[in-house]
């Protein structure tokens, strides 16, 4: 075993949340002035102790990364370079279609693991999110807020801070995403409530613990989101919609 392997398995848990965070940070997850979870929030997140967050509070301040104002919480200061893993703005229907390429990879897999590595918690924020979903479905509306945080649940609980950050970086070129194929839904009959079905699949697979099933689910459910949304499409600039 090496010294770097012998390293990576003495990390504490407070290295766990504060490296977690420095990611988001770093990413743009979290604007310049934006609060963060509570340290309570933080705590059942990470399902660690609040002495431990307060510790990776103190490393994220240090670092100049956040601020804290007794009362108030904690807020990212400039954190300086974003997009660490290189993801330029959306510029057009080949981007789009680029980032649906890598989503459709790495969600499915992550669906998979998120089947066999879930907790209660986990699987918590995603029914959170799907019940956002159905709510919006029932009022004929696509909230493209729940839709991403029902991914980002499906992250998480693969227990894989790569999938995690991945996510978090790609956010915004997710959102543009979101935003046309909410569009396209409207225009069925019953689009909205089909992918709102899709999600209900996918989250009773992870559930039950159906790890191939998952996977086979978002596979087919990001194939079907990005087929409704490049159907008669030409790759063309955006032209500033995003």
């Amino acid at each position: 075993m090496t010294n770097e392997v012998k390293k990576l398995g003495r990390r504490s848990l407070s290295d766990t949340v504060f490296e977690h965070l420095f990611r988001a940070i770093k990413s743009g997850a979290y604007s310049e002035g934006e609060r963060l979870p509570t340290e309570h929030d933080l705590a059942s997140e990470f399902q660690v102790s609040r002495p431990i967050v307060r510790e990776a509070l103190q490393r994220l301040r240090d670092q100049d990364l956040v601020s804290s104002r007794r009362g108030a919480g904690s807020f990212v200061r400039n954190s300086g370079l974003r997009n660490p893993l290189g993801f330029g703005a959306v510029e057009s229907i080949a981007d789009l279609e680029r980032c649906y390429e890598f989503r459709i990879t790495m969600e499915s897999e992550a669906a998979r693991l998120a089947a066999e590595r879930h907790n209660e918690r986990s699987l918590a924020q995603i029914k959170d999110a799907l019940d956002l979903l159905r709510d919006a479905t029932l009022r004929q509306r696509h909230r493209e807020d729940a839709d991403f945080s029902f991914h980002l649940g499906v992250a998480r609980a693969s227990d894989n801070q790569y999938f995690v950050t991945a996510m978090e970086a790609l956010k915004d070129h997710i959102a543009v995403g979101m935003q046309f194929h909410g569009q396209s839904l409207k225009k069925s009959p019953d689009g909205l409530n089909q992918v709102y079905e899709e999600h209900l699949a996918i989250f009773n697979a992870i559930r039950t613990g159906q790890s191939a099933l998952s996977r086979d689910l978002m596979f087919v459910h990001l194939c079907g989101s990005r087929d409704r949304l490049f159907q008669g499409r030409r790759t063309r600039s955006f032209e500033n919609k995003n």
